[in-house]
């Protein structure tokens, strides 16, 4: 049982915290990336002369009240090991190359600016060591820190940083999590001592349902969601100008190690009040916009405000190509609108990603133009929708308002346009457009063998497909020659062909994100599927767990065919939590049930949940714990390994553009 128990909850970890913690690396040598095509350098210099941005006051703004940069680009730990490499990014200089489109290499110009820099008075953020910042707020005996960064190496070595360019001291005294994405809390043992939180010494402040979101989120599709992350973020990817640019969202994710410190204050309204180290703060609640757990909060001494990641400099994901819920368009928008009244007198607005906004009428203009984004975006996909067209021809709308499109931060470099308005149709809708041609299609496999089979063969498609190629058209030659690599991965011709075609329409990508997962495709189809380590992850995040979520977890992992016929009964007692949990084994679903008292269980196993971890953390086998009293177990000893023999491992690197 041992074996078995540890191998999920080594899966468990290792795929719990699906949006992040991938390291930009890769062990075997790629293929060269090709040049940009005439018609993709046509295409990009169109939209170099369409873009009409104003582009002095981002890059002021972006710089403005720089502190100092860390003075070696390359974050280490004690041991040598490699966290944070700004300096891969610094070939983004000038004029975008043919291989970017124009207006992501300005967005990540912009993303390039780093180091640690005043916001306003007793107000400091750390940008561009991480895809997240880092915010320092001065108290009246040391700091409050906003959010932590990803991994605890790269969050402890530039809070060091800071201290030192502020000639301070003073220990953290409040941790905040604006909401529960990893890249926000993941690094927060770089910070603080948890000892210190559990001796009342550091408060750590989270929104209502945080726990429940930062843990359960990305835990049951958590591994399908690790490997889209690697597309979505371009894990993997070289760092140059035909390659890895960064996300729009951020440069990238750090290395290391990622943690959780559970909160010891919950916000769970709007316009909540507390005083933490003497600084007045204003709550307002953002639940399910970009995340389920999500809060902004005002300082009013300061007349500063902290927007989360509800507003950022960009269009953000209604959807989340990783994978994820669909999120709230509408409710999005009525928050930001919220905030435009309940904060008039502010005088700076800062965020968890990108640089800070100044003055009243600025901010109000953006926070204008955000609300009026994401309220388009939900507005114009039901108004296509009402109309009859379904959810691709949706996808395939260009029209954007002149006043959006013309604000750089609007723009689609993490969300776009196209992916948010699918978004929105099946987040009412579903995958379904309603025609029965749809409602059963063939899977990808065998729907690929007919169609090169209806176009006259592998040969006579791909012939179709290089005049597309020749003509720019490589939206329709990913679409075809995507039939003959699924109906026959091993056509060499195919597979560079189609790294070819999805290759330009990264060149193209106004998105970091498409990008990324076009380049990552084409590196896949030519070299294999990409590798790329995950940073470690702590036990933190099962602790986290409650038992529901990891009796769920292990049920999603059964082999359902293997379990068929098989009836188990296994009673769970925690004496510790005086809880009484039933697990049930029947048509090859395990049920969990708190509370029910089974009549006649195969086995009852008592013990308490910190000896439960034991065995799923630190190895402890089942007869150990019962020699020395921790686990008492009565009735057929086999009855939980003949549950877990059935727990599959996934395979964390499934293909993706071929079969």
């Amino acid at each position: 049982m041992k074996t078995a128990i540890r191998g999920v909850l080594a899966a468990l970890i290792a795929s719990s915290l699906a949006c992040g913690a991938l390291a930009q690396t890769h062990d075997e040598a790629p293929a060269t990336p090709k040049p940009a095509t005439p018609a993709t350098e046509r295409a990009n210099q169109a939209v170099a002369r369409s873009m009409a941005f104003d582009d002095k006051r981002d890059f002021e703004d972006a710089t403005r009240g720089l502190i100092a940069t860390l003075p070696d680009p390359q974050v280490k730990t004690p041991q040598g090991k490699l966290v944070w490499d700004a300096s891969r990014f610094d070939f983004i200089q000038g004029d975008a190359p043919a291989t970017v489109n124009p207006s992501l290499w300005r967005q990540e110009k912009l993303n390039n600016a780093r180091g640690l820099f005043k916001v306003t008075d007793g107000i400091y953020q750390i940008r561009g060591y991480d895809l997240a910042n880092m915010t320092l707020v001065e108290g009246q005996t040391g700091w409050i820190v906003i959010d932590t960064m990803l991994t605890a190496e790269i969050a402890h070595s530039t809070l060091a940083f800071a201290m030192d360019k502020l000639g301070s001291t003073r220990p953290v005294v409040a941790v905040i999590y604006t909401h529960s994405h990893v890249d926000h809390f993941g690094g927060v043992r770089g910070v603080v001592d948890e000892a210190d939180v559990q001796a009342g010494k550091v408060k750590v402040i989270a929104p209502e349902g945080f726990m429940d979101n930062a843990i359960a989120e990305n835990v049951l599709a958590g591994n399908a969601m690790t490997r889209r992350a690697v597309y979505q973020f371009g894990a993997g990817l070289d760092s140059n100008e035909r390659q890895g640019v960064g996300s729009g969202l951020g440069k990238a994710l750090s290395s290391g190690t990622t943690g959780l410190i559970p909160p010891t204050d919950i916000i769970a309204k709007t316009g909540q009040e507390m005083t933490v180290d003497g600084v007045r703060i204003v709550f307002q609640m953002a639940q399910g916009t970009e995340a389920p757990s999500e809060m902004m909060f005002y300082f009013p001494d300061k007349k500063a405000l902290c927007l989360s990641e509800v507003t950022t400099k960009h269009m953000h994901n209604v959807y989340t190509i990783r994978g994820a819920k669909m999120r709230d368009a509408l409710g999005w928008s009525k928050y930001i609108n919220e905030t435009i009244d309940m904060f008039p007198d502010v005088e700076v607005a800062f965020a968890s990603h990108h640089w800070p906004t100044w003055g009243g009428d600025n901010i109000r203009q953006y926070l204008a133009n955000q609300r009026d984004t994401y309220r388009f975006l939900h507005d114009q996909a039901l108004n296509l929708a009402n109309k009859g067209q379904v959810m691709d021809e949706i996808g395939d709308a260009t029209f954007f308002p002149k006043g959006l499109a013309s604000d750089a931060s609007s723009r689609g470099y993490y969300g776009t346009l196209s992916h948010n308005l699918r978004a929105v149709y099946n987040f009412y809708l579903g995958f379904y457009d309603g025609n029965p041609a749809t409602l059963n299609r063939l899977p990808p496999t065998e729907t690929a063998k007919r169609y090169v089979a209806a176009m006259g063969g592998e040969d006579a498609v791909l012939a179709s497909a290089r005049k597309a190629f020749d003509a720019g058209d490589y939206r329709w030659v990913a679409e075809l020659v995507n039939h003959v690599v699924f109906a026959n991965p091993n056509n060499a011709a195919a597979r560079a062909l189609q790294a070819d075609a999805l290759e330009q329409l990264g060149y193209q990508s106004e998105a970091g994100t498409w990008r990324n997962a076009y380049l990552t495709g084409a590196r896949e189809l030519r070299g294999g599927v990409t590798r790329p380590p995950t940073s470690s992850q702590g036990p933190d995040v099962v602790r986290g767990m409650n038992n529901e979520l990891l009796f769920d977890f292990i049920a999603m992992r059964l082999d359902h065919e293997k379990a068929d016929g098989k009836k188990v009964n296994i009673s769970m007692v925690f004496t510790d939590l005086n809880e009484t949990w039933a697990l049930e084994l029947s048509n090859s679903v395990l049920n969990n049930t708190k509370g029910r008292v089974l009549k006649n269980p195969d086995a009852t196993i008592t013990l308490t949940r910190p000896a439960f971890l034991a065995m799923l953390l630190q190895g402890k086998k089942l007869p150990e714990m019962v020699l020395t009293g921790q686990v008492k177990v009565s009735g057929n000893p086999l009855a939980l390994p003949s549950v877990f023999s059935n727990v599959e491992t996934f395979d964390p690197y499934f293909n993706i553009v071929t079969p």
